[in-house]
């Protein structure tokens, strides 16, 4: 079936061809009806499948065809995600989608001045894709009413509902009109996160992609056992390997995130770090600068783990392990999105391997191992740009040497 077939606003059909969306994607078939039908839905799918699209198609098309315009500090539909960068990526896309349509589109979140969105809103808003620090600060100064809700969205609903914010989401929920439309969007999900979901909604439809596989077969996966003090050699001699190809590296924590960045530094790599420690006009920057390419390598943490669309990144890096298992899947389906191909590369130190072992539980099988032997770790050390001084490099080229003559000795015998 094509977009085209769909009874939707030939307005959207029409920007849909112009950015080459055809057919949809199998979360776009399964999602689309029910959402038009204004049915409540949970929806599961691997990450790069398309969900945003799943649900901004249709609810765009419901916004447009109501007669009804939002007045000061109203809202019409709500979408709630739990970054800053996820908040401006969706709302990019319903602007994208329904440029055509006469709709007012906003992203709001933290770590701007809020005046200009505030007045935005008393303007009235068809959607609002809002994080929920700002969204529940600009609720009780009364600068956002959602008296007239007709849908919720909650975009990386396991993320939204697992950061405890399900006591303030059912705070949401009792300002919300008695009738009205709830959607759950995420890649994972657990028993109990799929519980307090079903807890929101009434009799909502259950969609579900690829529930065997959480990560799309256009990514392959590999895991080198490297010690935590080694891995930025080992980076260093990956990006000097592939210069040209976008790598995406992930970090525990935004110290861990500089501080690589400044090793990479010292050999003559230019990086960029994204974290929750910058400023939100330098977070749309890094952003921008790899998106299109001006940079080839982020170091991040898990703030860019979760939806975000980067366009053509070739390698994902697991330089530190996730310690939630799920965040692998998330972490590593910022490649291979689409129809494009992927590889994922983890970094493992001793004290990893438990969490390795929670993550190849989690995926139902096992990663394939990158074959380092002891001369090539050596080797990777020591003709690094980064070593601390002359005689630690003579040193492990002494220790190589008397390596090598051992084995002749061994040869002779």
């Amino acid at each position: 079936m094509k977009f085209e077939q769909y009874h939707i606003s030939p307005d959207i059909k029409e920007r849909l061809a112009e950015m080459g969306f055809k057919r949809p994607t199998d979360i776009q078939f399964k999602a689309i009806p029910p959402i038009l039908k204004g049915d409540d839905v949970l929806a599961i799918a691997q990450t790069g499948t398309g969900k945003t699209a799943a649900f901004a198609i249709p609810l765009l098309h419901l916004l447009s065809q109501s007669r009804y315009s939002p007045r000061k500090y109203q809202v019409r539909c709500l979408v709630m995600v739990p970054t800053r960068e996820l908040a401006v990526q969706i709302a990019g896309v319903f602007s994208e989608i329904g440029a055509n349509l006469d709709l007012n589109i906003l992203g709001l979140f933290g770590g701007v001045e809020q005046e200009l969105q505030i007045k935005r809103l008393a303007q009235g808003v068809d959607v609002l894709i809002a994080t929920p620090g700002r969204m529940f600060d600009l609720i009780a100064q009364q600068k956002l009413d959602l008296s007239e809700l007709k849908t919720l969205v909650l975009d990386e609903a396991d993320h939204m509902l697992d950061l405890g914010f399900i006591r303030d989401i059912r705070d949401v929920m009792k300002h919300l009109p008695r009738e009205h439309q709830t959607l759950f969007f995420s890649a994972t999900i657990n028993a109990e996160i799929k519980e307090l979901a079903y807890s929101l909604v009434r009799n909502a439809i259950r969609i579900q992609i690829s529930p065997q596989d959480p990560v799309s077969k256009n990514i392959s996966h590999a895991v080198a056992y490297i010690e935590m003090d080694d891995k930025r050699f080992f980076l260093e001699r990956m990006i000097k390997e592939f210069p040209d190809s976008k790598m995406l590296v992930f970090v525990r924590t935004k110290v861990r995130a500089e501080r690589v960045m400044a090793a990479m530094q010292r050999v003559g790599i230019a990086t960029l770090t994204m974290h929750g420690g910058k400023e939100q006009g330098d977070r749309l920057q890094v952003m921008d600068e790899f998106r299109n390419g001006a940079a080839k390598v982020l170091i991040t943490t898990d703030v860019n783990a979760r939806g975000i669309d980067i366009p053509n990144v070739d390698y994902v890096i697991n330089y530190d392990l996730p310690e939630e298992p799920e965040n692998y899947v998330h972490r590593v389906g910022r490649t291979g999105r689409g129809v494009q191909k992927g590889q994922a590369v983890s970094f493992c130190a001793t004290e990893e391997k438990p969490i390795l072992e929670e993550i190849q539980k989690y995926l139902g099988k096992p990663i394939e191992e990158m074959k380092i032997d002891k001369s090539e770790y050596r080797e990777t050390i020591s003709f690094s740009e980064d070593v601390p001084n002359d005689n630690w490099r003579l040193l492990l080229e002494q220790e190589k040497a008397e390596a090598d003559k051992a084995k002749r000795k061994k040869k002779k015998k």
